[in-house]
């Protein structure tokens, strides 16, 4: 293993790895320097896989509360259309008679809905006293992907 000295013709058919890994640990230290100002926001572990939610019977009740936000950022309480103004006085008019268990409201939202809406959705809902809020889920039905939400317009 010891380096010959002097001017041979003989080839030499060792392997210099010493240039490769003084190479391979520069570019190590720049992608270690480098990455983390690649990265914006909080990372966040992100689900692989669905399972199915579990079903809460008392969304498909009478007495139960349900909000729906359409695609085009359109409010619902039941079937009746409402501003989002409205949304709070709705919402502690429709609890004020409820026992504290039973005082839960429902968001069902469309896929295509601005995150912002269910927030704002939220708040209101926080505001009125609500701390009970529960997201309705569609099931998963097969094995196939879920279709790729609409381009935004």
């Amino acid at each position: 293993m010891g380096m010959a000295a002097g001017g041979n013709d003989k080839f030499n058919s060792e392997i210099n790895v010493t240039p490769m890994v003084d190479i391979m640990l520069v570019l190590l230290i720049i992608f270690m320097v480098v990455t983390p100002l690649l990265q914006s926001g909080v990372s966040v572990a992100l689900p692989k896989d669905m399972r199915n939610p579990e079903e809460d019977k008392n969304i498909i009740k009478e007495s139960s509360l349900v909000v729906a936000i359409t695609k085009d950022n359109e409010y619902y309480v039941g079937k009746e259309k409402i501003d989002i103004g409205d949304l709070k006085d709705k919402v502690t008019k429709a609890m004020e008679n409820k026992e504290p268990q039973d005082r839960i409201v429902y968001i069902k939202a469309d896929v295509a809905a601005n995150y912002g809406s269910v927030v704002e959705v939220i708040n209101s809902i926080r505001q009125a006293g609500i701390d009970q809020i529960g997201l309705v889920a569609d099931k998963k039905k097969g094995g196939g992907a879920a279709p790729a939400p609409a381009p935004a317009a």
